[in-house]
């Protein structure tokens, strides 16, 4: 099937937003998560970042990152797959 979720894939990237995360803001994820309905990957932190460290992190991702609001307990990003 065409339409059937590759959760490898997932994974994989999943590790590397927790690997990038992680080395350039520490630990501080609070929720990271694919979410079936949106088709996409959620990430929410457990700090509320600045707009210019939103942009820096987005582009450290391999895969296209965007600023998804904030949460109650940080700022959050999708990773549409």
């Amino acid at each position: 099937m065409s339409n059937m979720t590759d959760f490898d894939s997932i994974w994989h990237i999943q590790d590397e937003i927790r690997t990038i995360v992680n080395a350039v803001l520490g630990e501080c994820i609070f929720y990271l998560a694919y979410s079936p309905d949106r088709k996409a990957i959620e990430l929410e932190l457990s700090v509320h970042l600045e707009e210019d460290t939103i942009s820096d992190l987005c582009s450290q991702f391999s895969i296209s990152a965007d600023y998804d609001g904030e949460g109650t307990n940080g700022t959050k990003f999708v990773f549409f797959l």
